[in-house]
C-alpha cells in the first residue's frame, strides 16, 4: 500500500475508535487545553505544534528507522514542526537527552520508555509542570501513563511482556519443541520495563518445560548488533544442543543470519525467533534463516504518537492506548510482507 494511503486510512480509523464511546469512563483533563493558536490559511492543522520525538536507536538503525518513518509522515500529514532525537538505545543517553530538550519547552515530547517509570518519572513531571504534553511509544511507562492519560500522555506499542509470552508460546508449538529441550533467549532482562518482554519469553519457555539460558544484550550489542556475531557463535559453541534462540531485539533480529552464518549453521538447524521486521529479517524468514517474528509494526509507534500530540494539543483529546503487536510472520505469510518490509513500513 502507498504510504501516503496508509497513512490516510490510519488516521481515519482512529478518528473513527475516537467516536465511539469508551467501555469505562476516562479521567477528564483538569483544565480546559490551552488552544493553539490559529494556522495560516493553507497550513495543516498541526502546523503550529512543536514536537520532540525519540526513535530509540541509532540514526538509520533497524527497527528505529521505521519508526522514524512513521513519525515522519505523521510530521507530512499534519504539518507540526518535529525534531528527532537518536539515543542508541542507550538508557542513560535517553535521560540524558530528554532532560536537555525538556529545557527548551517545546509544545510536546514522545519518548522511548525504556528507562522505566522510577528513572523517567521525575523528568516526565519536571516537563509537564512546564505545560509539555509527554506520550510513550515502545515501551510502556505505566504509572506516567495513568497519571497524566486525561493530559495526553499514550502509549503505541506492544504490551511488553503479554508480547514475549505470547512469542515464547508460539515458538514452543511452531518448532514443536519439548519437555528437556534447550533454549536461549538473548534479550534485555535488567531493563525495568523493556525487560518485562524478556521476561515474558523466559516465563513461557519455562513452563512449557523448556531448559532456558539467559544471556543480557551488552551496549555494544543493543547499538551495533552485527557487532555481536562472535556471541552469539561462543555461544552455539558451547552448547551445541541448543534448539531454540530467542533474539528480543529488532536488530539482533535482523542480524539473525548473519550469526548463524558466523556460527556455521544452516538454515533451520537452530530455531531462531525474534522480533520485529526489517528487510533482512524479511529475507532471512524466505531463506530459512529465521522461522517466526513477532510484528510490532513500528511504523506505527512512529506516525500514531504524533497523532496522539496533535490531537491533544489542538482539540484536547485524551492519550491513545493502541497495542501494535499482536501479529506473527513466518514462511506462510511472508511473500506479502516482504515488499513492505522492504520499504521500511512493515
Amino acid at each position: 500500500m502507498n504510504p501516503k494511503k496508509l497513512s490516510r486510512l490510519v488516521v481515519g480509523l482512529v478518528l473513527l475508535a475516537l467516536l465511539i464511546p469508551a467501555c469505562a469512563p476516562q479521567a477528564a483533563p483538569t483544565e480546559a487545553p490551552k488552544e493553539a493558536a490559529p494556522a495560516a490559511a493553507g497550513a495543516k492543522w498541526c502546523s503550529n505544534v512543536r514536537i520532540v520525538f525519540f526513535p530509540g536507536g541509532p540514526e538509520g538503525g533497524v527497527f528505529a528507522v521505521n519508526v522514524y518513518n512513521g513519525a515522519v509522515q505523521a510530521q507530512a500529514d499534519l504539518g507540526p514542526r518535529v525534531d528527532y532525537v537518536w539515543s542508541d538505545w542507550n538508557v542513560q543517553t535517553m535521560l540524558q537527552q530528554f532532560s536537555e530538550v525538556a529545557a527548551t519547552k517545546p509544545d510536546a515530547i514522545a519518548v522511548m520508555g525504556h528507562p522505566g517509570d522510577e528513572a523517567f518519572d521525575p523528568l516526565i513531571e519536571d516537563a509537564r509542570s512546564k505545560g509539555i504534553i509527554v506520550t510513550s511509544q515502545n515501551t510502556e511507562l505505566p504509572l506516567m501513563q495513568t497519571k497524566y492519560a486525561g493530559d495526553g500522555f499514550g502509549y503505541v506499542g506492544a504490551k511488553n511482556y503479554p508480547a514475549g509470552y505470547a512469542l515464547g508460546q508460539k515458538a514452543v508449538s511452531q518448532f514443536n519443541l519439548k519437555a528437556g529441550d534447550h533454549a536461549m533467549v538473548w534479550g534485555l532482562l535488567a531493563q525495568p520495563t523493556r525487560g518485562l518482554r524478556t521476561k515474558g519469553v523466559i516465563d513461557a519457555l519455562t513452563e512449557a518445560g523448556l531448559v532456558v539460558d539467559n544471556l543480557e544484550i551488552d551496549d555494544a550489542v543493543n547499538a551495533d548488533p552485527p557487532s555481536g556475531a562472535p556471541t552469539f557463535s561462543g555461544y552455539v559453541s558451547s552448547n551445541p544442543d541448543v534448539k531454540l534462540i530467542v533474539l528480543d531485539h529488532g536488530g539482533l533480529t535482523a542480524s539473525a543470519e548473519t550469526y548463524m552464518k558466523a556460527a556455521g549453521k544452516n538454515p533451520g538447524e537452530i530455531a531462531i525467533a525474534g522480533f520485529d521486521l526489517s528487510p533482512a529479517t524479511a529475507a532471512a524468514i524466505q531463506s530459512g534463516y529465521t522461522g517466526l517474528v513477532i510484528d510490532q509494526q513500528p511504523w506505527l509507534q512512529g506516525y500514531l504518537p504524533i497523532l496522539n500530540i496533535c490531537l491533544t494539543k489542538v482539540y484536547g483529546f485524551a492519550g491513545l492506548d493502541i497495542n501494535t503487536g499482536a501479529g506473527f510472520v513466518t514462511k506462510d505469510n511472508i511473500a506479502f510482507i516482504a515488499p513492505l518490509a522492504e520499504k521500511n513500513i512493515r
